[in-house]
């Protein structure tokens, strides 16, 4: 659909977080007739902003009207499965994502990344690496970096031009209402159980979600994928040649050979493409360290290079790049204990990458809501460093069971700050406390930024 042909248009918006909110604006401007309803109360100042662009809302509940609609908008954090949603689609209304939408809005090139783990960091230093870069004709190039990564697609499209880029994060649940969102560039990270509450503990469907990232691209479009991820490396090349697609595999086990690839050879990093090889620079010049982030780095060199990105650009941005918040973040240093909030992990598969990014002693704090977590993976490395577990939160009985046996120490905490109290009591010169949460965050906070900044003042007021 085109921005024009939604004037004067019913259209329902479920949910009204950042991205209902962003995309009822987007809507509003383009001439439709808007209307957003959210089952809980509205946050404060949300109506009286609404009111005044001149959005209708309803609040607490879904009434008839929610029913009356050429097309429907479905928010992220709305599931499918939502009544509304299934009515709305019983009765043959359209039902687009927020991402859907705003891409209809979009006229620069869109690189999407995808993933269980790791979404947040690449889309950050993919984002960061096109930042230093310029335009053919020396001009600094425009990038909106947006998605899940907390700033809505639906609030960046306005003015971008053919010339600018946008880089998204995008989740399964953004994925799960596409019909034409088409990005330029394509990166599946990795696929491991998560958010299975959501598709029915299933883990076949979470990642029919995750494949949907490619379903509509095409000839002179690029997917760049995990070839040492067994799920990937076992659908990917099949699905994806049948579309026409580019392929570039990562890897950091071997060559995989072709005229494109990227991988790591004797400690450097090797892209590939055109059958071209280009050393960009060893991986200890990388600024981010651990294996997981030298997935995350291969993807966005390659990314960047397949956007006519320069080799030099790209090594320097590498070398530069600070991370993002609520990832493996430094807080501070108390007593020679080191404080890292990485609440931004919120399945066990992230936890594992954090806990194999340190070689000291861990005091691993860890719940929430659970997410039908198997822990199992964990025990071994928790077995060869963990020094205790503080298990937080709904789920803290079910973490204590699962881990508290492989470590010497094991606590429940009901609060973030009792948490980091028990924490401090079990750390040692040297050790490191570490906020890795494996589990979402809706039982004490209201989303993972607001976990891991209560850690980071509380850290602080040590």
């Amino acid at each position: 659909m085109t921005p024009s042909q939604l004037q004067g248009q019913s259209i329902t918006v479920v949910g009204a977080a950042r991205s209902g909110l962003a995309v009822s604006r987007l809507l509003a401007r383009a001439g439709a007739k808007v209307f957003l309803t959210d089952r809980d109360a509205a946050a404060e100042g949300v109506e009286a902003a609404l009111a005044a662009e001149g959005i209708a809302y309803e609040f607490g509940g879904h009434t008839e009207r929610a029913h009356r609609a050429d097309l429907a908008v479905v928010s992220p954090g709305v599931p499918s499965t939502a009544p509304l949603v299934v009515a709305l689609a019983q009765s043959g209304i359209p039902v687009a994502s927020e991402i859907e939408v705003a891409s209809w809005f979009c006229r620069a090139p869109i690189v999407a990344i995808t993933g269980t783990n790791g979404k947040t960091t690449t889309t950050s230093l993919t984002g960061y690496i096109f930042q230093q870069a310029s335009t053919a004709d020396g001009r600094p190039r425009r990038v909106a970096v947006a998605g899940n990564i907390g700033y809505p697609f639906a609030d960046s499209v306005d003015d971008l031009t053919e010339d600018d880029l946008v880089v998204l994060e995008v989740s399964s649940f953004q994925l799960d209402h596409i019909h034409t969102f088409r990005p330029k560039v394509g990166v599946l990270l990795n696929l491991t159980p998560d958010h299975l509450d959501r598709y029915g503990y299933d883990f076949a469907q979470y990642a029919a979600a995750k494949y949907r990232l490619f379903e509509n691209m095409g000839p002179g479009d690029t997917l760049i994928y995990n070839a040492d991820d067994e799920t990937l490396a076992g659908i990917v090349p099949g699905a994806a040649a049948s579309r026409g697609l580019r392929l570039v595999p990562i890897s950091l086990d071997a060559d995989p050979g072709g005229a494109d690839a990227a991988f790591v050879r004797d400690r450097t990093v090797v892209l590939r493409l055109h059958a071209t090889e280009d050393a960009i620079m060893p991986t200890a010049q990388l600024a981010l360290p651990g294996r997981h982030n030298l997935y995350n780095s291969l993807a966005a060199a390659v990314a960047a290079r397949v956007m006519e990105v320069r080799s030099d650009v790209v090594r320097e941005s590498l070398a530069s790049f600070e991370g993002v918040p609520h990832r493996l973040e430094f807080v501070r240093e108390l007593d020679n204990v080191r404080y890292i909030n990485d609440s931004k992990a919120t399945n066990v598969n992230a936890v594992w990458y954090a806990l194999e990014s340190f070689d000291q002693p861990i005091v691993l704090i860890a719940g929430g809501r659970d997410k039908g977590n198997d822990y199992a993976s964990l025990r071994p490395l928790l077995r060869e460093k963990g020094r205790a577990v503080i298990a937080l939160g709904e789920s803290a009985a079910k973490v204590a069971e699962g881990l508290g046996s492989v470590v010497p120490a094991v606590e429940m905490a009901t609060s973030m700050e009792e948490a980091i109290r028990l924490a401090q009591k079990h750390a040692q010169p040297g050790d490191v406390v570490l906020l890795s949460p494996a589990c979402a965050s809706f039982d004490l906070f209201d989303n993972y930024e607001h976990r891991g900044d209560t850690f980071k003042r509380l850290v602080h007021a040590l």
